[in-house]
């Protein structure tokens, strides 16, 4: 994630801020600019971006669920005639935001879907239902035990679904602890549950792709029920020879879905410490010279081969462990990148490569 500054006074601003801190300038994303602008309200009651001319600058709608339920910061283009940003029209089903802590939920489920949204038009990736073979979509439910419903957090041709659950930290804890994960948060499920996505919209309509995924993940023809019954009962003692994590290795399905998510993680940890290594300005430095220096500084990180990729992502996770070490935390990132795992994360990047649909 880069980071952002008040087009009005300059200060940082992070891209989940309604609002700056400093000034007081609304704040929302604007998605065909890329960007988080600070908007000033005209008196067509449209949103304009601060300190221009309202004459011919673009206008802007704050999408809808920012001003009614204040579970989004993102813009609608005004002449777009969706109420909804093109994050929230990806939501099919939400919780009853009438029932105490829904709506505080609901909201760490779309931050991370922004995030998510966000990252993965950064890797010019095929995302809304023009470009897909089948169009994407999330709900957010919640377990009803007096009804005898039960939600499994899952893909299932396009649509996602996510427990609630998950956005109670003290519950995900409690999961995380009794599936002995080392990592597990919303945005990792995001980009775990994604990776499904694109395994049926990349890897499955592609001959020649899907042999080469069969050669590296495995046969994903072999029976998923099965596999996960026997995972479950008896995990792979060995999984850290060919996986990235123990679930990885229960079904080629999920050694899939599990690289791509920790793909994600390194691309959005390198660009977020490439960003703030190139925001800091010197002294007397122009603004607009500090902003173009940041985005070539992104730009030469999008071309990276896999290699230094790698390099950079083994150089960074050990200083960001060394420096939870330090603060008496547990490492960011607990894994170990074996030989196997590194030939298919090289296979996810080439794959990503091959699939970008935008510069």
């Amino acid at each position: 994630m880069r980071t952002f500054r008040c087009d009005h006074c300059d200060s940082p601003v992070y891209f989940e801020n309604p609002r700056c801190v400093a000034c007081g300038h609304t704040l929302a994303f604007l998605p065909d600019q890329f960007r988080l602008a600070a908007l000033e309200r005209s008196d067509d009651g449209l949103w304009r971006v601060a300190g221009g001319q309202t004459e011919g600058q673009p206008a802007y709608r704050l999408c809808h669920h920012y001003v009614s339920t204040d579970t989004c910061n993102w813009a609608v283009e005004a002449a777009d005639s969706q109420e909804l940003c093109v994050s929230c029209r990806l939501t099919h089903q939400i919780p009853d935001l009438s029932l105490p802590g829904r709506q505080a939920s609901l909201y760490k489920m779309e931050q991370a879907k922004r995030r998510l949204v966000f990252n993965l038009r950064e890797l010019g990736l095929p995302l809304f239902e023009h470009e897909t073979l089948n169009p994407l979509r999330f709900s957010f439910l919640e377990n009803l035990p007096e009804a005898g419903f039960h939600v499994i957090t899952g893909h299932d041709h396009g649509h996602i679904t996510i427990n609630l659950s998950e956005a109670d930290d003290v519950e995900r804890v409690r999961s995380r602890n009794e599936m002995g994960e080392p990592y597990r948060t919303v945005l990792g499920h995001f980009r775990h549950e994604i990776g499904h996505f694109y395994w049926d919209e990349l890897i499955a309509p592609q001959e020649q792709r899907l042999d080469a995924f069969r050669t590296l993940f495995g046969d994903e023809r072999e029976d998923y029920a099965e596999a996960l019954k026997r995972h479950y009962e008896q995990p792979d003692p060995q999984w850290a020879d060919q996986h990235i994590s123990t679930y990885a290795s229960a079904h080629p399905w999920e050694g899939w879905a599990e690289t791509w998510a920790h793909y994600m993680h390194m691309r959005a940890t390198i660009e977020t410490a490439d960003d703030f290594a190139d925001s800091v300005r010197l002294p007397g430095q122009d603004p607009k010279a500090a902003r173009q220096a940041r985005e070539n500084a992104l730009m030469m990180a999008r071309g990276l081969d896999f290699d230094q990729l790698i390099l950079r992502w083994m150089r960074l996770s050990l200083a960001l462990n060394a420096l939870n070490r330090s603060m008496g935390m547990d490492d960011v990132y607990p894994f170990t990148l074996s030989d196997p795992v590194r030939d298919k994360l090289r296979f996810v990047h080439d794959t990503v490569r091959a699939s970008a649909i935008l510069a």
